[in-house]
């Protein structure tokens, strides 16, 4: 077996031991992550401000549709933008201009005395989640030791899902507590500022990447940072390996678009990061986060009752996420995927058949929808949510990280912009029965393109991974499990 000079260079790491430097990057995860509960308290919010929003600023269907999806045509442009924007500034300013950017959206959209203010301040608090989706991942990807990279990268998933399921309690009980007052809707979208101004001042006293720190030549303070989240002979031997990937990406060209191009490998997987950004959006999991009420409502609830209801799928969804932490360092990549669109399609097909096979004033049709929309979320949750991004943190080289990971959440983003501007459409025309129906149709096609073409990395460092895409190895060598996976690191 040959070794290219990078594998030629590396040495086994030292193994993780405990200490203070343990709990220290615990803190610093939790901390960034508060950009991903941000991320998902904005995103979620919507589903139970609309309808008084709607009241109070005589918003129309069309208008409705412009309020909710500008967010996420926002977070399409931050998502390319902001990602490439951390490449030069870092990483951890970036987070503190995020939270910045979501403070000042949230004031201006609970201030906003007409509609056209309400999407200027919705397409700021966009730019802010789309920044978060690409800039936040990276950063603790880039954190993180491989051995527990996908738990503690996933641990942004579990924020964002715990920032929705907080969006449904808080709608529920304003909603329900306070909605006799005008302007309730400005409550709810004003409990988004806490958090904003808690992830500003502390990303403050957070340190910087030491992968970004190494790529800009700062050595020493790379190792500083290193030392206070791994013990000394660790951080000494991954400052090593970094510094040797870093001094080929020196003789190399820096990526961007013509030039990404030209190279078939580095093509192929933003190729596969698109495909699993934008089959996650096709599950159509934020449809029922954003018009979760709606779609209960159709399904027979009360609007009093759905949005209660609605708590139901945010429950579960953190409860995925925990499990999905658990399994990160259990289960291949590969294996979770495909787990998780074949029990996303068949959720899918079963909500559709039960909308044709239970009457339509039966009393026990809006129970079995909902608990067949709990088991979708909470497949999606488990098995889908949290390995998308995960696996988009991982799977680039570092001279196209930000790139690769703009890229592949812009088109995230617009799939699901488009997806939440045209869903009411959809279930007008087609109904329950024909909408889900049609999403377990792509939910199979999704199943097959993973199969085919979804790479592994569980179980390597960045740099190996970054060495196997380069060299088109990842895409060659079929995976084999955990056994010999970590090689060249």
């Amino acid at each position: 077996m040959t070794h290219t000079p990078a594998e030629k260079s590396m040495t086994p790491l030292p193994p993780l031991t405990r200490g203070p430097h343990q709990r220290r990057l615990g803190l610093v995860a939790l901390v960034a992550t508060l950009g991903g509960l941000l991320f998902g308290y904005d995103t979620g919010v919507i589903n139970g401000a609309l309808l008084p929003m709607t009241a109070e600023l005589g918003l129309t269907a069309f208008t409705e549709g412009v309020v909710t999806s500008s967010l996420l045509f926002g977070a399409a442009v931050g998502a390319m933008t902001i990602g490439r924007l951390s490449d030069g500034w870092g990483r951890r300013k970036t987070i503190l201009l995020l939270a910045v950017i979501f403070f000042v959206g949230t004031m201006v959209c609970v201030g906003a005395p007409v509609y056209e203010v309400l999407v200027v301040g919705r397409v700021l608090l966009g730019l802010a989640v789309g920044g978060a989706s690409t800039v936040v991942p990276v950063f603790l990807a880039e954190l993180a030791p491989y051995e527990i990279r996908g738990s503690l990268s996933g641990r942004n998933e579990l924020m964002i899902v715990s920032g929705q399921l907080a969006a449904f309690v808080v709608n529920a009980i304003i909603g329900n507590t306070l909605g006799h007052i005008d302007g309730v809707w400005r409550i709810m979208l004003a409990v988004a500022a806490l958090p904003a101004i808690a992830l500003f001042f502390g990303m403050l006293r957070m340190p910087e990447s030491p992968r970004w720190l190494l790529s800009k030549g700062r050595h020493d303070e790379a190792v500083t940072v290193l030392s206070t989240i791994r013990s000394p002979e660790r951080a000494e031997a991954e400052a090593r390996e970094i510094r040797e990937i870093v001094k080929l990406e020196e003789k190399t060209e820096k990526v961007g678009i013509g030039l990404l191009l030209k190279n078939k490998w580095l093509v192929r997987i933003v190729l596969v990061g698109i495909a699993v950004a934008v089959f996650q959006q096709l599950t159509g999991i934020n449809s029922i986060l954003y018009y979760g009420q709606v779609v209960l409502t159709e399904s027979g609830f009360g609007e009093q009752a759905a949005l209660i209801a609605n708590i139901a799928p945010g429950v579960i969804g953190v409860v995925g996420a925990f499990i999905a932490l658990w399994m990160m360092e259990k289960i291949n990549r590969r294996t979770t995927f495909i787990i998780g669109y074949s029990l996303t399609a068949a959720c899918h097909f079963l909500i559709g058949l039960a909308s044709v096979l239970v009457p339509e004033d039966s009393a026990a049709r809006p129970y079995v929808l909902l608990v067949l929309i709990v088991a979708f979320v909470g497949s999606m949750q488990t098995f889908l949510n949290v390995a998308t991004w995960v696996l988009l943190s991982e799977i680039f080289p570092l001279r196209i990280r930000a790139l690769g990971m703009g890229i592949s959440v812009f088109c995230l983003w617009m799939t699901n912009a488009f997806l939440s501007l045209f869903f009411p459409t959809l279930i007008g025309a087609f109904g329950i029965t024909g909408s889900f129906f049609g999403f377990a149709v792509v939910n199979a096609v999704a199943v097959v393109v993973m199969i085919r073409f979804l790479p592994e990395t569980r179980g390597q460092t960045l740099e190996a991974v970054e060495e196997a895409v380069t060299t088109g190895a990842i895409f060659a060598v079929k995976p084999k499990g955990r056994r010999g996976a970590r090689r060249s690191g």
